[in-house]
């Protein structure tokens, strides 16, 4: 085997490796999101474990029902750092967890910008 051929087989065994563990990494970060959404409001709101963790999870996903809403200024902000901070945390998972889901029916890497074209190697 070459070493351009080699080169390439482990560029995409690494990719395929950090594209698995960051999809773990960001899911561990999403979930810790609403953890600590659910015990912040349950103990800054006083409301039942079920619904700090229901209007985490509505807050995250910007659904926004209003049934449940915060009263204290420290709750509002609070949400106000959690939305933003949760809503990112979580958009970066789903994309990461499409990319995955794509590798697998594919059987290749996602290009990480495939806008840009592959820089030629030149032997020489």
């Amino acid at each position: 085997m070459s070493d351009a051929a080699d080169s390439a087989t482990k560029t995409e065994s690494a990719t395929l490796f950090l594209e698995t563990h960051a999809g773990r990494v960001i899911g561990s970060l999403a979930l810790g999101v609403m953890a600590l959404g659910t015990v912040v409001y349950h103990y800054l709101e006083d409301w039942s474990w079920v619904d700090s963790l229901y209007f985490s999870s509505v807050a995250v996903t910007t659904v926004g029902f209003g049934d449940l809403t915060p009263s204290s200024d420290a709750s509002k902000l609070f949400t106000v750092f959690y939305i933003f901070s949760g809503i990112t945390i979580v958009t970066v998972w789903l994309n990461s967890r499409f990319k995955y889901r794509a590798m697998q029916r594919t059987g290749t890497p996602a290009a990480p910008n495939a806008a840009e074209p592959e820089t030629p190697v030149i032997e020489g």
